[in-house]
């Protein structure tokens, strides 16, 4: 399991847009499985999960981004799981790892973009 967390001044659906394009643009075999948004006053949080194949793990990885905003005040969290081979640990973190390493650059921009 690999975790990305950061807060972040911006705009809500600018950064689930940019998130969520950047995500399946950056891997072929990226996708959206399922996502929730839930809203009360002006806090909104909105889940996204997507899974994509591993080469180098030889399986399938998902990551769930989870994005909470309280006007222009946002906080993202994103974690991944899947991949390891094995039946009481971990082996093979590899996928998870990478398929978070190509998210980081897209908030990263978006958090440059806004300042």
């Amino acid at each position: 399991m690999a975790k990305y967390e950061k807060h972040l001044t911006g705009n809500f659906d600018e950064l689930l847009e940019f998130v969520t394009d950047g995500v399946l643009n950056g891997s072929m075999s990226a996708s959206y499985e399922d996502g929730s948004d839930w809203t009360n006053g002006t806090v909104r949080c909105a889940v996204r999960v997507f899974e994509r194949y591993s080469y180098m793990g030889g399986n399938r990885v998902s990551m769930n981004v989870t994005l909470v905003g309280n006007d222009r005040d946002l906080f993202f969290s994103a974690i991944t799981s899947g991949g390891s081979q094995a039946v009481f640990f971990k082996l093979n973190t590899l996928g998870e790892e990478s398929f978070l390493e190509k998210l980081v650059p897209i908030v990263e921009n978006y958090k440059k973009r806004v300042e």
